[in-house]
Order: structure tokens, then sequence, then C-alpha cells
């Protein structure tokens, strides 16, 4: 085919000998992409083996047919998903005020006295009952907890309540109305626990058995 131009032509034969320099030198280990200049002259020289060696072309028609090869998908590491602890039993969860009110009942027979239908006895059996669990209790009460008044003043005494006082602490009842500063009479002083000394739990223990039955023998 003496029309066409031979690959020497154009000065395309500068371009295909300097990427082919380029390819041995590299000896395949592209660590980018050729470049424009490159692409071109590999096109130009593919171009005239396509035209001059059936035996390329044949092998270029056959990898152009392959389905292209796609590199091996890299298995993504599972993340490990954290364990849920388990929810902790009821009993478990409130055996310290399990074990507190165990105290008052083996002190005061306060459970013993609370569930008791009072109704039928006199005020004079009652009120030597409550003599019982009061001096049990009192005692069950001083070894876990450390009590205070709530505020200092003594019930009976007048107080000035200031704006921004602590509401959690102090409530106010009867005839409220308008904005702080409020005067009124302590009726009663509360409670605040200044420490407290819960029992240590066992394990072995179930802690929702606040009182052994007892069977005489």
């Amino acid at each position: 085919m003496p029309w066409l131009p031979g690959p020497h032509a154009f000065g395309f034969n500068f371009i295909r000998r300097r990427f082919l320099a380029s390819c041995r030198a590299m000896d395949g280990h592209f660590q980018s992409p050729p470049s424009l200049a490159a692409r071109f002259g590999l096109a130009w020289t593919c171009f005239w083996r396509i035209l001059g060696r059936p035996d390329f072309a044949s092998r270029l028609a056959r990898e152009l047919a392959a389905p292209e090869s796609r590199p091996a998908a890299v298995p993504t590491p599972a993340i490990p998903t954290p364990a849920v602890p388990a929810p902790v039993p009821p009993e478990r969860l409130h055996a310290s005020g399990l074990r507190v009110l165990a105290q008052f009942q083996r002190e005061g027979r306060l459970i013993d006295f609370l569930q008791e239908d009072v109704a039928s006895f006199s005020d004079a059996e009652v009120g030597a009952a409550a003599r019982v669990v009061h001096a049990g209790c009192k005692k069950a009460l001083a070894e876990h907890f450390t009590l205070a008044p709530a505020i200092p003043e003594a019930e009976g005494a007048a107080v000035t309540l200031p704006a921004g006082f602590d509401a959690a602490r102090i409530r106010i009842t009867g005839n409220v109305a308008g904005q702080p500063p409020f005067r009124g009479t302590v009726k009663h002083h509360g409670w605040v626990a200044g420490a407290v000394r819960l029992p240590a739990l066992s394990e072995t223990l179930d802690p929702r058995i606040l009182a052994a039955a007892e069977v005489e023998l």
C-alpha cells in the first residue's frame, strides 16, 4: 500500500522511539498513566503494526474482545459488634435499697407493723407496738444514714425566702402569690442525708428476701 505514509513520516518516529524507550526503562511498572504524547505514539505504532502484521492484529482483536479484567475485590474487614451487656435483674439493680428495708425489718419489725391491720387494735396496743418499731427503726436509720435538717431554722421560726431560693430544699405552702422574697413560718425543717452507708451486697444471697420465714421444730 504505497499510498499510505510510513511510520517514519510527520516526525512520529521520534515520539514512537521515546515511548518505547520509556516503556523499556520502566519495565512495565508505571507509577502513573502515560502522558498524552506517549499514548499518541503507542496508538501510532499499533496502527502500523495492525496494517503490517496480521498476527498482531489477531492478538489485539482477541484482547479487545476479552472481558476487561477487574482487580479482585478486597474484602472489607468485619467490624466487631460491641457486646451488649445483659440487663441487670431488678432485684440486683435495687439490692442496696432492699437490704436497707431488710435492716428495718430485722431491727424494728417495720414490715410486720405496716402489713398488720391495726384497725382492730386499741390505741394502747398500737402505741406499745409503735414504741418497739420506733426504737428498732431509729437504730437501723442511724446505722445507714447521717441526717441533718434541710434548713437551720427551727420549727415555728419566721423566715424570709429570697429570690432564687432552692425550691428542691424548701417547699412553700399556703397562700402563694406574687414574687419572692416570701415571708413565712417554718412548719417542718425537712431532712437531708449528709452521709449514706449502704450495706455490702452478697452475690450468693437473694436480696428480695427481706425476712426469712421462721419454722420452729
